[in-house]
């Protein structure tokens, strides 16, 4: 019976010591990353270690708090991430205006950034693995962002816009454009949070047609340019902003027939908060850059990128 205890007494040891060294502490910096000129507002989470890390460039929602308020970058990063973020163009502190295109170019900045040598350095970054992801609004221009660019091979989505669906929407249901022109509307207003980029809006985006503004916001069209890459979507059962039957998995259907043999799709019972859902959200985020880190995959191949100009902090 003794025996019995001490085998019982070591295997509970061992399971607090794992659970303990599963997750770690982590630092947030605030920094600067620099868009031709202009300069964005971010944040870098840094898990304790020597490193290098594998890292996310975790994009986020439209108009969003810089604070992680769903705790899920910070716990990203002490499962062993780095993890950046950043306030797009134009919205609170960051400088520029608002865009669709402003947003993309804002990703290749942060893209460069990370690969800065002072920047990998100081902030443990392994420039093999970088993962690009986002909630909402960030979760739609991070699949845009990937479906142009071949280096991002790994890509997240929590409930995120595909713009060609929600144009049709927009266009298709005059309570819901009523909403969105009002929404906008008070977001750019002079005292509002948000400069948007003169001429910019959905009106003229729908006029001038997304095929020539920005052909991969269409992610259901993009679709044979993403499927080759390894994605994970995730949604809300009950989000009515971005539903997941009329956004995450027609999207996802698509890119099935595109033989996307690495494609990933999950729904946790929530809305598009994912205030009740955070904690299992990122649990799902964590399991799935862990299983890619157990491959041989490499997230990002890039390791040069051109014209890079020095950043400020």
């Amino acid at each position: 019976m003794r025996q019995y205890v001490m085998v019982l007494m070591v295997i509970l040891i061992s399971i607090l010591f794992l659970s303990c060294i599963q997750d770690q502490e982590s630092t947030s910096l605030n920094i600067t990353i620099e868009r031709n000129g202009k300069l964005l507002d971010g944040k870098i989470y840094i898990p304790e270690g020597s490193g290098p890390f594998s890292t996310v460039i975790f994009l986020k929602g439209f108009y969003a708090s810089q604070e992680d308020y769903l705790g899920m970058r910070e716990k990203i990063s002490e499962a062993g991430f780095t993890v950046l973020t950043f306030k797009y163009s134009g919205t609170d502190q960051s400088q520029g205006t608002f865009s669709f295109r402003n947003t993309q170019k804002d990703i290749r900045a942060a893209c460069e950034w990370i690969h800065y040598p002072e920047n990998i350095d100081a902030y443990k970054i392994d420039t093999t693995r970088i993962c690009l992801g986002g909630l909402s609004y960030g979760g739609g221009m991070a699949l845009t962002y990937a479906a142009e660019h071949p280096e991002i091979n790994s890509v997240f989505s929590i409930a995120g816009t595909d713009h060609g669906q929600f144009i049709r929407e927009y266009s298709n249901n005059p309570v819901m454009k009523q909403w969105v022109d009002n929404w906008i509307a008070g977001l750019a207003a002079p005292e509002g949070p948000v400069k948007m980029e003169n001429g910019f809006s959905m009106r003229s985006l729908i006029e001038m047609g997304i095929e020539n503004y920005l052909p991969a916001l269409d992610l259901r069209k993009s679709a044979p340019l993403l499927a080759e890459k390894y994605i994970l979507l995730i949604g809300g059962w009950d989000d009515m902003k971005c539903s997941f039957e009329h956004h995450l998995l027609p999207l996802y259907r698509k890119l099935k027939n595109e033989n996307g043999e690495n494609v990933t799709i999950t729904a946790v019972q929530d809305n598009h908060s994912f205030k009740n859902s955070a904690t299992e959200v990122t649990h799902i985020i964590i399991e799935w850059l862990r299983s890619i880190e157990k491959s041989e995959h490499k997230y990002h191949s890039i390791s040069v990128f051109p014209n890079r100009k020095k950043c400020y902090y």
